[in-house]
């Protein structure tokens, strides 16, 4: 069970906007079990974004897509979605209702392009947007599951953690998926890392199968992750990260999971 995340918009591409949203979504999907396969930016470009998609399928059971849902000419998101499940807009009341109420008390934000926003497309089931208009948009396909969300950080944090969070662990369980991925980190000072990896090769050599150590050197300082993405058990993990502590004592400034 494997996510890839698509971000959408050539603002990412020329440095304009930095991508936080990949990194907080990668974060969530741990939390919940989904390793992320992987994380690519590609411009407002139908098909670029097709290109993407069909590739992203390939590797992983879930994709998730931000930006390019707007109401202006630059934002296709939808349309290309459309394009790709061979399917056509149709109008949603109920996002209707919520964008009139939405912008009840702002009449000049409700014009024709913010009318656009309430077509959504007609194979897509379409989940609440609770502060935005741009509407969430997801597909089961083919065991698939594909979601599109607002580019907006805020908006597509609410709907990750109020909508399609929830959608996915509804989905794994039905799928009989038990998904568990577990991090332990330290953090050490004082110590190259060439030869802090050769004070502890000996207990690196014998991890068991599926625990994972990564090294993450910065600022002189280097953080040692240990992983396991489902293939032991909690007891395991932190029986070695406690050889591990003790291994680079001396060394030693921090813990965390």
């Amino acid at each position: 069970m494997q996510a890839h995340i698509i971000t959408i918009g050539d603002e990412l591409l020329i440095g304009q906007v930095v991508d936080t949203n990949s990194a907080w979504m990668a974060e969530q999907l741990n939390e919940i079990g989904v390793p992320v396969y992987q994380i690519t930016s590609v411009h407002d470009d139908a098909d670029h974004i097709k290109q993407a998609l069909s590739f992203a399928l390939q590797q992983a059971d879930i994709v998730l897509l931000t930006g390019g849902l707007g109401p202006t000419k630059d934002d296709i998101t939808k349309r290309v979605l459309c394009d790709y499940f061979h399917t056509s807009l149709v109008e949603d009341t109920s996002v209707k209702d919520h964008i009139e109420h939405l912008y009840q008390n702002r009449p000049q934000v409700m014009n024709r392009l913010t009318a656009t926003q309430w077509y959504v497309p007609q194979s897509a089931t379409i989940l609440p947007n609770r502060i935005g208009s741009a509407p969430i948009m997801l597909w089961n396909e083919h065991n698939h599951i594909v979601v599109s969300m607002p580019g907006v950080p805020r908006e597509m944090e609410i709907a990750m953690e109020e909508q399609v969070l929830p959608c996915l662990q509804q989905w794994l369980h039905k799928q009989h998926i038990n998904t568990h991925i577990y991090h332990r980190t330290l953090t050490v000072h004082g110590i190259p890392e060439s030869a802090l990896a050769i004070e502890i090769e000996d207990w690196e050599n014998n991890l068991p199968q599926g625990l994972h150590l990564a090294y993450l050197p910065k600022d002189g300082k280097i953080r040692l992750r240990l992983s396991s993405y489902g293939e032991c058990t909690v007891e395991v993990v932190e029986r070695e990260f406690a050889r591990l502590t003790q291994l680079v004592q001396p060394y030693l400034l921090s813990r965390s999971k």
